[in-house]
């Protein structure tokens, strides 16, 4: 007799893992299907330079609050050396209102009128009295001048605590801005890895490639420069076309921007400041049609500088991946501001 038994139905948990798995697998497929597509070589290489561009702004406030530190860190140290020899004046004054006061209650004990009846010698006493006299009178004066040390320690400590509190925010600004600044550096490094080596070694030879056809084909004109430090300086920056930049660095192996251009003029004889931030503050300010080769041009809100060189042309290191090169003002960015040292 044939069996009727009705077919074995599957097992809840095996329904509901089975669905699970189709669902995950429409899922996927929708995803993928609805995934950005990977970058191109090109677009990785726009990201790129816009977060190196990012970067080095941050580099140059990073170089900005150091350079703040640096002079903080001058002034506390000086005023705590006043403070220090202002501590000994102090105490040597202490030191001698003390035998002032000692001689005084040496010779001061007894009524002066006593004295006198007592006295030996009225004359000698008189004469001692008078010396009495000029040593309270002293004692004054020197009161005095403890009373004042003690007011300009006090002042010169205020000063000195004022201007550690202003280190401990200029420490702290400069660590945001180095987090700032490797993070921008972080976040280009992982788009570059999204390309492959052979992609990237073509980016970077590509770059070295228009670094050099710029530098062969670049007309200068025959402009005279602003003077003869702005020749020098500019002179002196062209003898480093083709290092690389890096950022915080001041050469001779690499520099970022204002690194190159406080470099160079230090090499014509000229100590400029450290920063973008400052060194638009240093000569004369000038409008952008009376540039002349050797003044500073500043880009992009006061971030970038370079040295121009001529015929519409900036001699600068550019950003992270590229070299010292002369460019065309045209394809830096905006013109912000120049400077003749």
């Amino acid at each position: 007799m044939g069996s009727h038994r009705r077919p074995k139905q599957p097992s809840r948990t095996r329904v509901t893992v089975l669905g699970v798995t189709a669902a995950a697998a429409v899922a996927l497929t929708s995803q993928a299907a609805h995934a950005d597509p990977k970058p191109t070589k090109s677009e990785v290489k726009e990201k790129v330079d816009k977060l190196y561009d990012e970067a080095e702004k941050a580099t140059e406030q990073h170089s900005l609050a150091k350079e703040k530190q640096d002079k903080l860190q001058k002034q506390i140290d000086a005023i705590q050396d006043k403070v220090a020899r202002g501590q000994q004046e102090l105490n040597n004054l202490r030191s001698g209102l003390g035998s002032l006061a000692a001689a005084q209650y040496r010779s001061g004990g007894i009524d002066p009128s006593v004295q006198l009846f007592l006295a030996s010698d009225p004359d000698s006493f008189l004469d001692q009295a008078s010396a009495l006299d000029q040593l309270t009178a002293k004692q004054a004066e020197s009161l005095a001048k403890v009373q004042e040390k003690q007011r300009s320690l006090a002042q010169e400590r205020k000063e000195a605590q004022d201007k550690l509190s202003d280190l401990a925010e200029v420490r702290k600004t400069l660590g945001e801005k180095k987090k700032q600044q490797q993070a921008k550096l972080s976040e280009a490094r992982q788009l570059l890895n999204t390309l492959t080596q052979a992609e990237r070694d073509k980016m970077r030879a590509d770059d070295q490639r228009a670094s050099r056809a710029a530098t062969a084909r670049i007309d200068l004109g025959n402009e005279a420069p602003a003077s003869g430090l702005g020749a020098a300086a500019l002179q002196a920056a062209a003898t480093q076309i083709g290092k690389p930049y890096s950022p915080g660095q001041t050469g001779p192996g690499s520099y970022d921007c204002s690194g190159l251009t406080m470099w160079a003029y230090a090499q014509a004889g000229a100590n400029i400041t450290r920063t973008t931030y400052t060194q638009i503050n240093q000569g004369t300010r000038i409008g952008q049609s009376q540039l002349k080769p050797g003044d500073l041009v500043f880009f992009n809100g006061n971030s970038h500088v370079g040295i121009y060189a001529g015929g519409g042309t900036v001699l600068h290191a550019p950003r992270s991946g590229t070299f010292v090169r002369y460019e065309s003002m045209s394809t830096i960015g905006s013109f912000y501001a120049a400077v003749r040292i």
